[in-house]
């Protein structure tokens, strides 16, 4: 298992130095798609009963996880245009001395400036892009599109707050720059699963309030 783990790393360092934008994009599809996967299999197992059997009553809906495949796609180049940024704007560690065996510390104020520069820019910036995507992809109309920022921006990002400073310290500490997206997105497919399930339910309710409109004419 180990050496085939390796061969995969290798396999993907030699496609992205080759061709690093690609690569990031068919990686961060591929994840964005998993994450959807189980959160389809996820909600025709959880929840009341009646919910469940007339969720497991529908076929998969493959539209929705290429939905999510096409985001992620667009958006792993950008994170990992993102990444190069935040690697020259606050470099970890210093130049190395001439002639010094002495590795420099890695500075924890850059550390720190790189997380928070993530969680209130691109986190914000990935979320609207996230809610507007899926809404133009869904075809929702205008008023829809702005119906779905209302419900869903405030909660996911109070969310995402919670939950993605202490991934992206990892990240950016431990992790070298070809693989920060990777990681993330890996980290992501849950992250992925909750923004699945979430905008799901928001379609959803926007699907019965239209339908009772057309009910009382």
């Amino acid at each position: 298992m180990l050496t085939y783990y390796i061969a995969l790393a290798r396999v993907y360092q030699q496609s992205f130095d080759s061709h690093p934008y690609g690569t990031l994009a068919v990686t961060n599809g591929a994840l964005n798609a998993l994450g959807d996967f189980v959160a389809q299999i996820a909600q025709r197992t959880i929840g009341p009963i009646e919910t469940i059997e007339s969720r497991r009553r529908q076929p998969y809906d493959i539209a929705r996880t290429l939905r999510f495949f096409c985001l992620g796609f667009g958006m792993g180049p950008l994170i990992g245009r993102w990444n190069i940024f935040l690697e020259n704007r606050f470099p970890l560690r210093a130049l190395p001395v001439i002639g010094s065996s002495t590795i420099p510390k890695v500075s924890i104020p850059a550390l720190t400036k790189r997380v928070a520069a993530d969680q209130l820019f691109m986190a914000p910036i990935g979320l609207t892009l996230f809610i507007g995507s899926m809404g133009i992809m869904e075809g929702r109309d205008r008023a829809h599109i702005r119906g779905k920022y209302r419900d869903l921006f405030a909660p996911a990002i109070v969310a995402n707050w919670q939950v993605w400073p202490l991934a992206q310290l990892v990240n950016f500490r431990f992790m070298p720059l070809a693989y920060r997206v990777p990681f993330q997105s890996t980290c992501g497919v849950f992250w992925t699963l909750y923004l699945s399930i979430l905008n799901s339910k928001e379609g959803e309710h926007q699907d019965k309030e239209d339908a009772l409109r057309k009910t009382l004419g």
